[in-house]
């Protein structure tokens, strides 16, 4: 086990990496004067976040078997594409919802989309003159529109303002926490910390892994502020601008044992999932590491909570 994840574990780092690299590259493309400034509205350049939302669409659809795994461990029905279609649209809502909309008009437009993909669910069940599981086939299509799509789509929502490192950042702080939580659980880990739904994990590995990913936060902001990669876009008359702001370490490492702490409520949440089901792990097409879902339990719960400390940090922060 632990071979396959240091095997692996770099291997998907750099990737994730060379991802957020390319992502990065065409915020810095020009479209004025194309055939693609007509085809994005006008706009003088590409959208933040294009290569992040084909990844994040990607891995909603190899997720969704995963998840209908687990249902029907549970003897439950599903619909896999309206499991997978639900995702799809939570997600891609989260990209492509002006952020300046009013508050109403955006719940409107979630709420309609809900409603319109839990009627379009029992729509498909009336044509196979059926009634049989519509009740939890019609939730479980609401729970792939908010697991698998608004939660991680959080993440575009920070990258249509934020440079793409931010996003690594994040993925990285979240992962420090399980990493230092293992290797301090392997030394000194005695206590077990919820021993009937997760019994290798213990109270010092938690621990050391908060503590770790707080030191990582700490040194991932003074990184930033030192190459100018924390801040925000803004949209002035004469275009877009970046707007740098420098964040107190001290602030980086209260953030990062607070995501450090949501990412192991993330990865106990999927634990009660698969306990639920009987599973052990979701899939096996990570060696080492087991399934999708085994990978992105901790920054999905993390992802809206990540949103709201970079609005609450821009607020308190002077531009430089």
């Amino acid at each position: 086990m632990l071979k396959y994840r240091l095997t692996f574990g770099p291997i998907m780092i750099a990737v994730l990496l060379g991802l957020i690299w390319l992502d990065n590259q065409l915020d810095q493309i020009v479209i004025e004067g194309t055939i693609w400034q007509d085809l994005f509205l006008g706009r003088d350049y590409l959208p933040a976040g294009l290569v992040m939302w084909v990844l994040f669409l990607v891995l909603i659809t190899l997720s969704v078997g995963e998840l209908v795994k687990m249902f029907r461990a549970k003897d439950a029905r599903v619909d896999f594409f309206m499991l997978w279609l639900s995702g799809m649209i939570g997600c891609t809502l989260m990209y492509v919802i002006p952020y300046k909309m009013q508050s109403e008009a955006t719940m409107a437009i979630y709420a309609s989309f809900m409603a319109g993909l839990f009627m379009l669910t029992l729509l498909r069940l009336a044509f196979k003159k059926t009634t049989k599981g519509a009740l939890l086939i019609g939730s479980i299509t609401m729970f792939g529109f908010i697991y698998i799509g608004v939660l991680p789509g959080f993440y575009l929502a920070i990258r249509r303002w934020h440079e793409a490192w931010v996003i690594a950042a994040i993925i990285l702080i979240i992962k420090s926490c399980d990493i230092g939580a293992f290797f301090t659980g392997c030394s000194i880990g005695k206590h077990k910390m919820i021993p009937w739904l997760s019994p290798k994990k213990t109270w010092e590995g938690l621990a050391g892994g908060v503590i770790f990913a707080g030191l990582v936060a700490m040194g991932l902001v003074a990184l930033g502020n030192v190459t100018e990669v924390n801040g925000r876009w803004e949209i002035l008359e004469t275009g877009r601008e970046f707007v740098h702001h420098d964040y107190p370490l001290w602030f980086g490492f209260v953030v990062g044992m607070i995501f450090g702490l949501l990412g192991q409520a993330g990865d106990l949440t999927a634990s009660m999932f698969k306990r639920d089901a009987e599973i052990k792990d979701s899939g096996s097409v990570i060696p080492g590491f087991g399934g999708l879902i085994d990978v992105l339990d901790s920054p999905v719960l993390v992802a809206p909570f990540a949103y709201w400390v970079l609005v609450i940090a821009e607020v308190f922060t002077k531009p430089i």
